[in-house]
């Protein structure tokens, strides 16, 4: 997979409406789980507790913290675009963001992203990056959204 390569506002703009890529699927396994409910004090036991999950789980197993696929997006963003000649890059926020299902310990997700909208606020482009979060096999995606980006280039 090759990631596109921006180096200034006009290469963004230029993918206006544009698919920008798709990433590798990654495993959610539940080690992976584990850690994040550590991380974050979530321990609820759809989450954790393996056992309980197979007798008392509509899902018969543990489920990913719906902000632990949330925290994967940028990680696989970096599989899918390198933008250089930038000072610095600020999250901006995330608008429409819904939650379509519940990602299951062991599955794999991935993500594809289109530019939803670009601006130039004095310098600054403000992107907008309409954003799926897949599950391998499934055909509703585990998370939707559009992720606004500033990146202020050199």
């Amino acid at each position: 997979m090759e990631k596109l390569v921006i180096n200034s506002y006009d290469d963004f703009a230029a993918y206006l409406g544009k698919n920008l890529g798709v990433s590798e699927y990654i495993d959610i396994p539940q080690q992976r789980i584990n850690l994040f409910a550590d991380a974050t004090l979530d321990h609820q036991w759809i989450h954790v507790d393996t056992e309980r999950a197979k007798t008392e789980s509509p899902f018969k197993t543990t489920i990913a913290h719906g902000y632990l696929t949330l925290s994967m997006l940028p990680y696989l963003w970096e599989q899918i675009i390198e933008v250089n000649n930038i000072k610095m890059l600020i999250n901006y926020g995330i608008d429409k963001m819904k939650f379509g299902q519940p990602v299951l310990s062991g599955q794999r997700i991935r993500l594809v992203a289109d530019l939803h909208n670009i601006q130039n606020l004095r310098g600054v482009c403000k992107t907008e990056i309409k954003f799926a979060i897949e599950i391998e096999g499934e055909k509703k995606k585990a998370l939707e959204g559009i992720a606004i980006f500033l990146y202020y280039f050199k």
